[in-house]
């Protein structure tokens, strides 16, 4: 298959399998979700079969609407279901809402909040809209929850049968009860987003896509009567550390540290979103999480442009982060901060009770950090040690490069040592 179409499908993916999948289960019923998930896979797998040798249709997304119709419409003459939903599905394919609940009118975002109901246990209904909208493979949904794919398999295996065993109808409801959904939809955003600045796995560090899908979502809701600081806040966070993107890789697609970045490549308009956000996010008193990431993605950028980091006031929110979330990965990235300030033994102190947290156990990025500590330290045995063990974790293909690059940078040392 010509890698082109490989990434227009990766990228269709991406962008249509939940519009498609909320389209189709506002056809076959909610109770029917997996029917309707399956059907959207099987529409891109025809055009995976089909596309290479017979050529990209000049409307790709209008081309898998319409097979997904049709096999949504086969599916239901099989099983001679009512000529009501006959008509349903002879409705155009050109996805639209129905009718949209206050001024969410956004295929993806409704499909967030439906799988977002009160009734499904928060972390499995997280999981649910990660796959069902935004296309996440267990692995990577598993690696956004640091956790094993076995329990999120059951995860999203159990939101589903509580859904169809129950009987819950993923409907919208009014706007109060849309209200109480937010957290958890918001949650959805930050780990799409994530996903997309820092990509667990594969070829590339970073997936635009789904940084700027994220984006977008989280805007819709800024724009719409949900909105509320902590909206503002998520969206800030978002297009600041989108603002600096360009320049997170190099031309071979390398990872580049903050303080080697080039702030000339970061984008001046993502910048002044995220400003923008950022003061609507201070009006009231709500202080979120997203508050304080948004705070420190601030500092990062004005510390940038201006070529002079204040670490000291990025520690503090650091520590307020820690203390709202008690994360151990805010504690991990509280220790750059801490080594920026208080020197590499103090930041190795502080991430010395993170080496026994199940949730870090396989973490590159610890192992990585300890590495890095150590190097300062001038420890290179024990730097290189630590380079090597998280080059057996999982990661990207340029994350895997910049550990081998500190591998060798401590060997190459060690090596030209005298004997003795």
């Amino acid at each position: 298959m010509p890698s082109e179409t490989g990434e227009l499908l990766e990228h269709l993916f991406r962008q249509m399998s939940g519009k498609m999948t909320a389209h189709l289960t506002r056809v076959l019923g909610s109770a029917r979700l997996d029917q309707a998930e399956e059907i959207a896979q099987e529409a891109m797998l025809r055009a995976l079969q089909t596309w290479p040798y017979q050529g990209v249709p000049e409307n790709p997304p209008a081309w898998l609407f319409r097979t997904a119709r049709n096999l949504a419409l086969d599916q239901l003459r099989h099983e001679k279901l009512t000529e009501r939903k006959h008509q349903e599905l002879d409705a155009p394919v050109t996805p639209a809402p129905d009718e949209p609940a206050g001024d969410l009118a956004d295929d993806e975002l409704r499909m967030i909040f439906l799988c977002c109901h009160p009734e499904i246990p928060r972390e499995a209904s997280i999981a649910l809209s990660l796959k069902t909208v935004s296309g996440f493979s267990v692995r990577e949904i598993a690696r956004a929850f640091l956790s094993e794919e076995a329990a999120i398999a059951q995860r999203l295996v159990r939101a589903k049968r509580h859904i169809r065993d129950r009987g819950i109808a993923l409907d919208l409801p009014g706007e109060a009860d849309l209200r109480q959904r937010m957290d958890a939809v918001l949650e959805v955003l930050y780990f799409m987003f994530n996903e997309g600045y820092a990509a667990h796995e594969g070829e590339d560090l970073i997936r635009r896509d789904l940084c700027f899908e994220a984006l977008r979502l989280t805007q819709l809701i800024a724009a719409s009567s949900m909105n509320s600081p902590r909206v503002h806040a998520l969206a800030a966070l978002m297009a600041l550390q989108a603002a600096r993107l360009p320049a997170r890789v190099d031309a071979l697609g390398d990872l580049v540290l903050l303080e080697n970045q080039d702030h000339r490549l970061w984008d001046q308009r993502l910048i002044s979103l995220g400003f923008h956000h950022f003061d609507l996010s201070i009006a009231g008193e709500e202080i979120s999480e997203y508050h304080a990431q948004a705070a420190i993605a601030a500092e990062h950028i004005r510390g940038g442009m201006s070529g002079s980091m204040n670490w000291p006031a990025i520690l503090r929110l650091y520590d307020q982060l820690l203390e709202m979330t008690g994360s151990p990965v805010v504690a991990l990235n509280r220790a750059v901060a801490v080594g920026k300030v208080r020197g590499p033994e103090t930041a190795l102190a502080s991430i010395a009770p993170l080496e026994g947290s199940p949730a870090l156990r396989e973490y590159h990025l610890l192992l990585a950090a300890r590495g890095h500590f150590l190097l300062d330290l001038d420890r290179r045995e024990a730097a290189a040690n630590c380079f090597r063990a998280a080059l057996e974790c999982r990661c990207s293909e340029p994350e895997r490069r910049f550990l081998r690059k500190r591998l060798a940078e401590c060997e190459s040392v060690q090596a030209s040592r005298p004997i003795g």
